[in-house]
């Protein structure tokens, strides 16, 4: 008796507390709305702040609020014009919104709602309005109604409802027609031709063109023809690669609503025989579901390659919000990348495509990427219509873009010429010497720089034909000239296969240079051993000198000595210069 009394007690302080919590925020809301409108804002934000500490219920901030309509559209107005108020005016329109969220989607309030159909004519209209403003949240319920045997005197009302709920209803209802309950699935077959829109067409043509049931592959025809007579003649894979589109492109038919602060991504659940619910940032939410409908399309005909394109599209964009994937993606999804390299060059020719006309950064530079890992010479240049998608990277006005082209063409070894191959030396030029480093960071453009230099490596050591890497000279001396071991070596390599006297001299220059560790010089000696043997003598007399000034001493470091000496012999310098370095060392 007495523990009875007890819980009777902490039940009456509960309920005290909350009641005394409900007035305060009420209290403060008329106070909030009071100094606002006289114009006192700094006492206002006071009571405002009030309220948001409070952490009031949502539902009831939310009840306050409809019950003075002037004083929301005051709220509304301080959140958009005033500086002082717009951030606690922001944060009670939230708790406000987050009230309406949960009104709406409340489990057991659908729940009502739904048997309120089959009761007066009244209350069915009541109810349908309801419904209709609880959206896709209320689609679950409504089709576990219509599957429950026990609750058959429900079907009509539900069943005339559920077009009613309108465009919201429409992801649920298609992820739902994998239902194998062929009387729920006749009812969202009729329920979307009334519906509308295009989304629906795709997964209604495929019931025509794949399910076994003649009545269903009928009633998806008259809803097809309901919304679009036309879509009739049409491929489903088709039509689900024009929705991926859609989707991608932010078509306004698709778009979330702008009080949205997340997306839900339907899915069936063929074990448990209803629909499951997966929440998504609404940041990449397009982007998900065009890789879905793409998904779809293959399923439809597997040969439609161009929704493999888009898929990876859709992929690299969703990653550049830089959002965790969604759960649903599973532990040890791969990443963008990793299903780019296993694509064909085809596929991703026409991701770079898309993203170049987009001009979307992020998505082409993952693509040429991937390009300039599994793509040879002619797959690299692959013709799309009329052009060539990795030779228009090349002057996209991204920096990591034109970079990573350049580099992908350079290390493939082209062997035809085509329309902007100067571009390729242009851009590797530009790589080496790191322009845009305050753009893309100093980390990445040395990196850039070196796989660039690498790259003009590889393209002077075959001799190839197609990149005129003369056109890098200038470059390619600056950075001979720089303090980068790595990169001045290699700089070398490159200036050694180029027949011209500035690119001879600016490797003596390296290698005599003091300045240069003993390293950096035995191998610029070794690159103008290289030059001399492919190109002759093109030294400065005084270069010679320096030169054999280095060989004749025996105060020169013996290894430096010996390259010297090797780079010396390569010139083939007449007997004169010989004879004295021999004569230099007689002893009579």
């Amino acid at each position: 008796m007495v523990l009875g009394k007890r819980i009777l007690g902490v039940v009456f302080l509960f309920v005290l507390a909350t009641s005394v919590l409900a007035e305060g925020v009420q209290s403060d809301w008329n106070d909030f709305l009071h100094y606002t409108a006289i114009g006192r804002f700094d006492l206002a934000q006071g009571y405002g702040q009030k309220i948001v500490q409070a952490n009031p219920d949502p539902q009831e901030l939310l009840a306050l609020s409809e019950e003075n309509p002037d004083g929301y559209n005051i709220l509304l107005k301080m959140n958009a014009e005033s500086e002082l108020l717009r951030e606690v005016s922001g944060k009670i329109l939230d708790i406000i919104e987050q009230g309406r969220f949960i009104r709406r989607t409340d489990p057991k309030i659908i729940v009502e709602e739904i048997r309120r159909l089959s009761t007066t004519i009244r209350g069915r209209i009541a109810a349908e309005e309801r419904l209709r403003n609880a959206g896709e949240y209320a689609i679950p319920y409504m089709l576990s109604a219509l599957a429950d045997d026990s609750r058959k005197t429900e079907f009509a009302p539900i069943t005339q409802a559920l077009p009613k709920i309108g465009k919201g209803a429409i992801r649920p209802l298609t992820a739902a027609l994998q239902t194998d309950n062929a009387a729920v699935k006749a009812e969202i077959i009729r329920a979307l031709g009334k519906i509308g829109y295009f989304e629906p067409l795709p997964y209604l043509k495929m019931i025509m063109e794949k399910d076994d049931s003649p009545e269903l592959k009928a009633l998806a025809e008259k809803a097809i023809s309901e919304i679009d007579s036309n879509v009739l003649k049409i491929p489903a894979a088709e039509l689900f690669f024009q929705l991926a589109e859609m989707y991608y492109d932010r078509a306004e038919s698709v778009v979330l609503t702008e009080d949205n602060t997340f997306g839900n991504l339907w899915f069936w659940d063929a074990a448990g025989k209803g629909l499951q619910r997966q929440e998504v940032d609404k940041a990449y939410f397009n982007e998900l579901m065009a890789m879905r409908s793409c998904e779809w399309a293959l399923k439809a005909d597997p040969a439609i390659g161009k929704a493999i394109g888009l898929w990876l599209a859709g992929y690299f964009r969703a990653e550049s919000y830089q959002v965790a994937m969604p759960e649903y993606f599973g532990q040890g999804h791969p990443d963008a990348m990793t299903y780019a390299t296993t694509a064909g060059p085809e596929y991703l020719h026409q991701a770079l495509d898309r993203a170049l006309k987009n001009k979307e950064a992020f998505v082409a530079l993952g693509v040429v990427e991937a390009l300039a890992v599994n793509a040879g010479t002619k797959s690299l240049l692959y013709q799309l219509g009329t052009e060539q998608p990795l030779a228009r990277a090349l002057t996209f006005d991204d920096y990591k873009v034109r970079y990573s082209a350049a580099i992908a063409i350079a290390q493939a070894l082209p062997t035809n010429g085509f329309v902007g191959s100067e571009k390729i030396s242009e851009n590797l030029s530009e790589a080496i010497l790191e322009q845009g480093a305050d753009q893309i960071g100093a980390e990445l453009s040395a990196s850039y720089a070196l796989r660039s230099i690498r790259a003009m490596e590889k393209l002077a050591l075959t001799h190839n034909s197609i990149v005129d890497l003369s056109r890098a000279l200038g470059a390619l001396v600056k950075v001979s000239a720089s303090t980068n071991p790595q990169m001045q070596t290699l700089s070398a390599e490159v200036l050694a296969r180029l027949e011209s006297p500035e690119a001879q001299r600016a490797i003596a220059v390296m290698a005599l240079s003091e300045k240069n560790s003993a390293e950096v010089r035995i191998a610029a000696f070794g690159s103008l051993a290289t030059s001399a043997k492919l190109n002759a003598n093109l030294l400065l007399a005084e270069q010679i000198d320096a030169i054999y000034s280095l060989v004749s001493s025996t105060e020169t470091d013996p290894a430096l000595r010996s390259a010297a000496a090797g780079a010396y012999g390569a010139l083939n310098l007449p007997s004169e210069k010989v004879k004295t370095l021999i004569l230099d060392q007689a002893k009579s």
